[in-house]
C-alpha cells in the first residue's frame, strides 16, 4: 500500500559561521545521513568571516588568493565537499541539501532538486532557467565566470545560483550560492572580472528579506519534494562532534 504522507526532514535554521565550520557541517551530516543515523536536511547559512570555497578538485586557483584581505581583514580559504570552482562568499546566501537514494544522471538530480529554487525565486517575480557550459569552464578559477547545467540563470544569462553536488554511495550533498548583493569592488579584487548582476541590491539591509527568502523557499521545497520539516538548530553535543570531525 502505497501513502502520500509527506517525508519528515530536518530544517536547520540559517547560521552565520566560518567557512571551515560551514563545510564541516555539511559533510558530517552527509557521513550522517549515509550511516542512517540523521534524517534528510535543508539548511541555509553565511559565511563570516569573508571566504572563498573551493571545489574539492579545485587544485590550482589566482595566487594572490592566499594573501587576499578586505576591509583590513583576511579573506579565507576553505575547500567544499563537493566539486565546481571558486566562489566568493559574501554578499549571498548559502544552502545545502542533504538526501538519498535519488534516480538517474548527475543533470537529473541537478534539476531535481532545485526545481524548489525555480519555484521559490519566482514568487518574488525572478524567472530562473539552467545555464550552459561554455568552453574553458574547467579553467575558469570563478564559479561565476560561467554557467553550467547544475546552475541558474536569469532571462538574460546572468547566473544567480551556483549549485555543486556530491555522490556518496546512495547519499547526496548539494551546495549552492544565491548571489543577492555581491559586491563589485570586492568580486573584481578576486576574479578580476566584472560581478555577476546584483538581483536585490539592499536586500541583506533589510532584517526582513532573509527571513522572508528563507521562508518562500522551504515552503517550495515542501511542494517540490513532498516532505515536512521539523526545525531543529545544531546542538552544542553536534556542533562538538563537528568540530572534531575529520571527513
Amino acid at each position: 500500500m502505497t501513502t502520500n504522507n509527506p517525508i519528515p526532514w530536518r530544517f536547520i535554521p540559517l547560521m552565520v559561521a566560518s567557512g571551515q565550520l560551514q563545510m564541516a557541517i555539511d559533510a558530517w551530516l552527509l557521513q550522517q545521513h549515509l550511516k542512517e543515523n540523521h534524517p534528510p536536511t535543508l539548511r541555509f547559512y553565511r559565511f563570516d568571516p569573508v571566504t572563498i570555497s573551493l571545489g574539492s578538485l579545485q587544485r590550482t586557483y589566482p595566487s594572490h588568493w592566499d594573501t587576499l584581505q578586505w576591509q583590513n581583514q583576511p579573506i579565507d580559504l576553505v575547500y567544499r565537499p563537493t566539486g565546481g570552482r571558486g566562489v566568493l562568499h559574501s554578499g549571498d546566501l548559502c544552502y545545502s541539501i542533504i538526501t538519498s537514494n535519488i534516480k538517474g544522471k548527475r543533470s537529473e538530480i541537478y534539476q531535481y532538486l532545485c526545481e524548489f529554487l525555480i519555484q521559490g525565486w519566482r514568487t518574488f517575480g525572478l524567472d530562473l532557467f539552467y545555464g550552459k557550459a561554455g568552453r574553458g569552464y574547467i579553467h575558469n578559477a570563478s564559479c561565476f565566470g560561467t554557467a553550467t547545467n547544475a546552475d541558474l540563470v536569469d532571462s538574460w544569462g546572468n547566473k544567480f545560483i551556483g549549485s555543486a553536488l556530491r555522490c556518496s554511495g546512495k547519499g547526496i550533498l548539494q551546495q549552492g550560492s544565491i548571489q543577492l548583493a555581491t559586491d563589485p569592488n570586492l568580486f573584481k579584487t578576486v576574479f578580476s572580472e566584472i560581478a555577476p548582476k546584483p538581483q536585490f541590491s539592499g536586500s541583506l539591509d533589510d532584517p526582513t528579506f532573509l527571513e522572508t527568502a528563507i521562508a518562500t523557499l522551504t515552503e517550495a521545497a515542501c511542494q517540490c519534494f513532498n516532505i515536512e520539516f521539523f526545525s531543529e538548530p545544531l546542538s552544542n553535543d553536534e556542533l562538538k562532534l563537528i568540530r572534531d570531525f575529520n571527513p
